[in-house]
């Protein structure tokens, strides 16, 4: 264990210092030397310090289960094959590269950078050397200085207690060893199980840790559960306040309108007429108030044409001009177009009302199974998460299909909101990939 803890740290190093070296050599310290050394050393560097990273902690789980006797789940996040658009260019997940290779390389990079079980493992990489020396190092300590102690007796004249008989000082000497090499052989189980429980700490995972974890995404999904509930019962009062204050209150006029027109149809027929216009005028506002109280609840676009269509519509009728680009292959599900397309219409208000953005793009894609927004404005920047704000809204709704948004707003701008939710595809797509509006 001291062995491997050690290795960790210093192999890279070495591997690249030696790499630099044999560099240096091959060119003969020309001027070419240093522009050779250097990448050849870093890339040496890094895999022999990837390879570490993966075996060691593996070496490491491998450990607690055999002293457990419990297997040790391990979920490394998923990559998805690389996606090559029309236009030959392949997609990483995070941009995209003419070159296949040079695509897988940078997929490589991305994933083992963002990875969370891989950036535990790099952590255990430089905790490991600690716990060992913190935990492990006093039990190595009296073992081996017990042993010594009772090698190096017969060339340390040792005495004790003022008695120089040698054959006492030379029993004293024994047990004095012995005494330290068995308390450092007691505690050294006790030493080990520590670091067995500091490795599932920093690790992730094992026995202990995995219950932790399903804890953890038990508590989400209840707290998402809930934002849903409470979203739905909050669109549940916004419809019923809008029938109540809008329609209903029409329909209601336009009765009682009717009621007066029966009356005068035999004494009055111009006002009669005049009330059948305003009935008229009042039955068509009341029509368009449930037209806009559907659109709000489910956009009819949405609907039939899927949410490009949808989008490019929000674009037409914002109140700043905005240019959505789309590549989707397919059809989400219907609950996560209305997420998305609620949270796009928001960021357009917001972006109109608080950004006082003139510019505004919208970009909607579908790659390596999830489904990713980008909005940007060219605003004054500035906008925070702030609790109670339209942002956090927006990350409790997506938060219900475990999405995530996050937030890139200088002061001065420009300002970039990024929606990023998982995503299968359905139905055959109805718009045209990477169309503009």
């Amino acid at each position: 264990m001291a062995v491997a803890a050690a290795a960790g740290p210093v192999v890279p190093v070495l591997a690249a210092v030696f790499t630099a070296l044999a560099a240096v050599q091959l060119f003969d310290g020309g001027p070419l030397a240093p522009f050779a050394a250097a990448p050849s050393a870093i890339v040496v560097g890094a895999s022999v310090l990837y390879l570490l990273v993966r075996h060691g902690a593996a070496w490491t789980r491998h450990r607690v289960e055999q002293v457990s006797g419990e297997p040790w789940r391990v979920v490394y996040s998923t990559r998805e094959p690389l996606e090559q658009d029309a236009r030959g260019f392949w997609w990483t997940g995070a941009s995209y590269h003419r070159r296949l290779e040079v695509a897988r390389l940078v997929q490589f990079v991305q994933w083992a950078v963002r990875d969370r079980q891989v950036r535990r493992e790099g952590l255990w990489l430089l905790a490991n050397p600690v716990g060992v020396v913190a935990l492990l190092g006093v039990p190595m300590v009296l073992v081996w200085g017990g042993l010594i102690f009772i090698l190096t007796t017969q060339v340390d004249h040792r005495i004790y207690f003022g008695i120089y008989n040698h054959l006492t000082n030379l029993l004293i000497s024994v047990l004095i060893g012995v005494a330290m090499m068995t308390v450092g052989l007691l505690a050294m189980p006790w030493a080990v199980r520590a670091h067995h429980e500091l490795a599932c700490r920093v690790l992730g995972g094992g026995p202990e840790q995995s219950r932790a974890q399903l804890t953890e995404r038990v508590a989400h999904l209840t707290e998402t559960r809930a934002d849903a509930v409470d979203a739905q019962a909050a669109e549940l009062r916004r419809i019923e306040r809008d029938l109540h204050d809008g329609a209903q209150a029409r329909l209601v006029a336009i009765g009682l309108t009717l009621g007066t027109i029966e009356h005068l149809m035999g004494s009055d027929q111009t006002a009669a007429r005049e009330l059948l216009a305003e009935a008229r005028e009042s039955s068509a506002k009341a029509l368009q108030e449930l037209r806009d109280l559907v659109r709000g609840i489910h956009p009819p676009v949405l609907a039939e044409r899927g949410l490009p269509d949808a989008v490019r519509e929000l674009a037409l009728t914002a109140v700043v001009s905005t240019e959505v680009t789309v590549s989707l292959p397919g059809r989400p599900e219907a609950s996560l177009e209305t997420a998305v397309y609620f949270s796009v219409s928001e960021l357009l208000a917001n972006a109109a009302k608080h950004a006082r953005a003139r510019q505004v793009w919208v970009d909607v894609l579908h790659r390596a199974g999830r489904l990713r927004v980008v909005v940007t404005d060219d605003g004054h920047g500035g906008a925070r998460m702030e609790t109670g704000g339209g942002l956090r809204g927006i990350e409790r709704r997506l938060g219900t299909f475990d999405g995530v948004i996050s937030l890139d707003s200088p002061v001065g701008g420009p300002t970039t909101i990024t929606m990023e939710l998982p995503c299968a595809l359905s139905s055959p797509r109805i718009s045209t990939s990477f169309a503009k509006a």
